[in-house]
């Protein structure tokens, strides 16, 4: 049996995954990512071998020349990965490097890669990708690395990444994050559920639903995939609310992301059955922390994807400076935390800045 990846939980976190909430945007709306970023500073210049007062020296060192390429399967305009860019731009302008963030104007396998082959050709300092699909991007990530391009997976592909060649992955396990979100829903009595899948293929997306199912199962439950397409609201409310009218024993619904939560409410309140339905989602927004402090969402999983967007960029300029790697080399989890009526008005404020 092949070893298993080594995980971490972020410093600031429990080892179970959960936000530390004392604390709480003490200072600045950033202490909770700044005070990660901290102590990772502190494992890397542990990590340099004796050598802190080189890495030191090296602090106001000109980093103009150093670019970083972030290619993801999610454009920067949509809620979820508008706060990866954000974390992205922000470690950026504090390290003084500039970062490129680059996506396909859809959900595209070939056109993403592409983009990288296309970002290899430039030769940039240091390369972040997101990885739904190892199979359709192994071959130009791979090249990347042959290049000598140091590589940091985000988001997606936290059991592709070391068979690629990659220094690190940061994000939640999310296999993981679905299993977590089905042992609550079951805590809460669901049995019979639906899990809305906006992106069958994306390898991310599946692990969910397929750990969603798992923790329903062992609960003496069970839960069916519903595909949808998200560039159609409306047609997303008619699926979710025909699977309902289909099968009246449904009791719980778990959507992947905060797009698919708006059809999902929608859906329910139409059927009849809002406030029957025990109904959780992946990620954060605004409506979405609304939602769930009205009591119309039971709670949103968290990954905390401003880190997603942050850390690689810090992670790389400090290996291109130090080649240390926080682990040898590891995934970096960034979740999973749960929302919930008691924390979501903390989240909020920080959710409306854009960095959570």
């Amino acid at each position: 049996m092949p070893s298993r990846p080594r995980t971490a939980a972020l410093p600031c976190m429990n080892p179970r995954g959960h936000r530390r909430v004392p604390g709480f945007g003490a200072g600045s709306a950033r202490a909770p990512a700044l005070r990660c970023v901290v102590l990772f500073l502190g494992l890397l210049a542990a990590c340099s071998g004796g050598r802190g007062s080189k890495t030191n020296a090296r602090a106001g060192a000109d980093r103009s020349g150093v670019r970083i390429v972030v290619i993801t399967h999610g454009q920067s305009s949509d809620p979820f990965w508008s706060v990866v860019s954000n974390g992205v731009r922000d470690a950026a302008a504090e390290l003084g490097v500039r970062a490129e963030y680059q996506a396909p104007t859809s959900f595209d396998m070939v056109r993403m890669s592409e983009m990288i082959d296309a970002a290899v050709a430039s030769r940039p300092s240091g390369l972040v990708v997101s990885i739904p699909d190892a199979r359709a991007l192994a071959r130009s990530i791979r090249a990347a690395v042959a290049a000598g391009i140091p590589v940091i997976s985000i988001n997606a592909g936290d059991s592709a990444w070391q068979a690629l060649g990659i220094l690190a992955h940061v994000g939640q396990p999310e296999y993981g994050a679905g299993y977590g979100a089905g042992e609550r829903l079951a805590q809460a009595g669901a049995r019979h559920a639906l899990c809305v899948n906006h992106e069958v293929g994306n390898a991310s997306q599946d692990e969910r639903c397929r750990g969603f199912a798992d923790a329903l199962a062992k609960a003496g439950g069970s839960s069916r995939v519903l595909a949808v397409n998200l560039a159609d609201p409306d047609e997303t409310q008619q699926r979710i609310a025909s699977a309902l009218a289909a099968d009246p024993a449904v009791d719980a619904l778990l959507t992947l992301g905060p797009n698919g939560a708006d059809p999902a409410i929608a859906a329910l309140q139409r059927s009849g059955r809002a406030g029957k339905i025990r109904f959780a989602t992946f990620d954060l927004t605004p409506r979405v922390l609304q939602a769930i402090q009205a009591g119309q969402i039971l709670f949103a999983i968290d990954q905390q994807q401003y880190l997603q967007g942050y850390l690689p960029v810090l992670l790389l300029t400090k290996y291109l400076e130090t080649r240390t790697m926080p682990g040898g080399g590891q995934v970096i989890r960034t979740g999973p935390g749960f929302v919930t009526r008691e924390n979501a008005g903390d989240v909020a404020a920080l959710t409306a800045r854009g960095i959570r």
